[in-house]
């Protein structure tokens, strides 16, 4: 057995995408940028029904990892997720078939985002990532993972495209240009919208072990 961070994720609502061809080709571009910037032990594949699931060393790359797929798909595609830090076993020689505490926890918590959805008033910020482990230590990563996901239920487009370029190390003058808007409106969103918190959180959570 081996401990890992794992990931499930899902479309919500793609059976009744327009083009579900379409969406999994989408799915399919994010999920090959994700793998080749994250360092996955176990590269993230798409499977059956627009599930995405894969595994990382530490527990902060399985975190980054969820958030690069969920923006990398928004506004278009909303995704949510299950993480977690557990025991995992091959059960095939190859390793593609696996079982244990870490897949089991993972569907645990998406199934609790699932059902946070499910209860959440019409109007409301939804949670979209949860995470699962017997440990203090996860506990604490749930609540700030539900954190980070309240804060990015508030942005528009344009912040969503802000956010996706400071976490990639754009400057805010960049940014400017690429939206043709000037320097003190990113500046004044970066403020608003909470993206310079949003970007430390993702580098702090990023780096846990």
């Amino acid at each position: 057995m081996t401990s890992l961070a794992t990931l499930l994720g899902d479309v919500v609502g793609s059976r009744e995408a327009p083009d579900r061809r379409a969406l999994h080709a989408r799915l399919s571009e994010v999920v090959a940028q994700v793998n080749a910037t994250t360092s996955p032990v176990q590269p993230v594949t798409v499977r059956t029904g627009d599930e995405v699931q894969g595994a990382w060393e530490r527990r902060g790359q399985a975190a980054h990892a969820a958030l690069l797929l969920r923006l990398g798909l928004l506004p278009e595609v909303e995704t949510r997720y299950g993480l977690a830090h557990g025991e995992v076993t091959a059960l095939s020689e190859d390793g593609s078939v696996q079982d244990g505490p870490g897949w089991w926890l993972a569907r645990d918590a998406i199934t609790l985002a699932k059902e946070g959805e499910a209860g959440a008033a019409r109007e409301a910020r939804i949670v979209r990532t949860r995470w699962r482990e017997d440990s203090p230590a996860g506990l604490a990563l749930d609540v700030a993972l539900q954190h980070r996901d309240l804060l990015i239920a508030g942005l528009d487009d344009r912040s969503l495209r802000l956010l996706t370029g400071l976490l990639a190390g754009s400057s805010q003058q960049a940014l400017a240009e690429a939206e043709d808007i000037s320097p003190t409106a990113v500046s004044r969103r970066v403020h608003r919208d909470a993206l310079d918190h949003l970007v430390r959180l993702s580098d702090e959570l990023a780096g846990l072990p």
